[in-house]
């Protein structure tokens, strides 16, 4: 998979990035560059019981003009119809995600039906908006997502079982805020799960069809960060300098994948989440070791890379023998932090795997995956990992 004499890219990263610990004091600031008057606050309700958001509301001062804090984990077109509908009430004119990525995600959309009006069914698929959003700015509480960065939404109907995926570059929040102390009180588990997701972010960006050299430095330095500091995360959850190494571990492998796109392991995490409940996280941590066995015999160079940037490569090692050494630290990686590593132990049934298979088949990221798939592949995946 390396790059010929026809190579050609765009690598859009249009987010502005604020970093530091106390940073989150600054989005006052932020909302007046942007020229926010009556900013809508969302969050989840394990966020806004931390304590987190009287600071954002200190900050924001007389342009705060109201907050929705009823997102659940996994989002839903019912809580962002009802987020809408409170804020045009408030008349706003600007939003503040503040949580992990199914409150950013929200927020995206929130922001989409303010612009555009009509349902999120309107947007579903690939650039279908037609202007800039109004602003948006976005204060991640986990390390994870990367979505405080990304182009895309991830929306859960309930109704359906399935999820809809808005993809559009207007969707970039303007103002990406990372202050570490906005993570701190990430219980491990969530941690461990969300960084596992930043990991995947990074290595399937490598894998993907569309990666190029902008987005492979991105992603190797997001795995040197994410192998030195999730750990350390989970293990001594007050270390702010190993918290703040893990965010913008998740915000650059963020804009890695949001370039670069995702395969075969966010197609059929996309659909456990949507199934069967299972955090995005979580099914991404113990999908990716068996995607990437199933992906080696077309980009063993790729991982071989993993590899080097996880410290995974031994001297003289092929390409072949370094991609089975990346495989393994995931492996390992995922015992350390005390996540499940099979499917079955987060209570998948084993007879829903076809259908989990056929479904994730239409996933849009799977159409970048370096090794071509049907539902029989996707279902051996399956099995292997429950």
């Amino acid at each position: 998979m390396g790059y010929g004499q026809d190579l050609t890219f765009v690598c859009r990263t249009p987010t502005r990035i604020v970093f530091g610990n106390g940073s989150a004091s600054e989005i006052g600031i932020e909302a007046e560059g942007l020229g926010i008057h009556r900013a809508f606050l969302l969050t989840d309700m394990g966020v806004a019981s931390s304590g987190l958001v009287e600071r954002v509301r200190k900050s924001l001062g007389q342009s705060f003009a109201g907050i929705y804090q009823d997102i659940p984990q996994d989002n839903g077109v019912t809580a962002i119809e009802r987020a809408v509908e409170l804020a045009r009430t408030l008349e706003a004119d600007g939003v503040v995600s503040l949580g992990g990525g199914s409150v950013m995600d929200a927020a995206k959309a929130v922001a989409v039906l303010l612009t555009e009006g009509g349902s999120l069914k309107d947007y579903e698929g690939v650039q279908m908006l037609r202007r800039r959003l109004i602003p948006h700015i976005a204060i991640p509480t986990t390390a994870g997502t990367g979505s405080e960065v990304t182009f895309t939404a991830v929306i859960k109907d309930h109704d359906r079982k399935r999820k809809i995926l808005l993809h559009d570059f207007h969707l970039a929040p303007d103002v990406g805020i990372l202050d570490p102390a906005m993570t701190a009180t990430m219980p491990p588990r969530v941690t461990a799960f969300t960084g596992m997701d930043a990991l995947t972010h990074a290595v399937e960006a490598l894998h993907s069809l569309q990666a190029q050299p902008m987005t492979d430095a991105l992603a190797l330095h997001a795995l040197r960060l994410i192998g030195d500091n999730l750990p350390r995360c989970v293990e001594q959850g007050s270390d702010l300098v190993a918290r703040g190494q893990m965010q913008i571990a998740a915000t650059i492998a963020g804009q890695a994948f949001a370039n670069a796109q995702l395969g075969v392991v966010h197609a059929i995490a996309h659909t456990l989440g949507a199934l069967f409940g299972v955090p995005h996280g979580l099914a991404n941590a113990i999908l990716l070791p068996f995607g990437m066995r199933f992906n080696a015999s077309v980009c063993a160079d790729r991982y071989a890379m993993a590899a080097e940037a996880l410290g995974a490569r031994a001297a003289g090692a092929t390409d072949a023998q370094a991609a089975d050494a990346a495989a393994a630290t995931v492996d390992t990686l995922t015992a350390r932090l005390g996540l499940p590593p099979l499917l079955r132990d987060v209570g998948v049934p084993r007879d829903g795997l076809r259908a989990c298979a056929e479904q994730a088949l239409s996933d849009e990221a799977i159409e970048h995956n370096p090794r071509p798939a049907t539902a029989d592949d996707l279902e051996q995946i399956l099995n292997e990992a429950w």
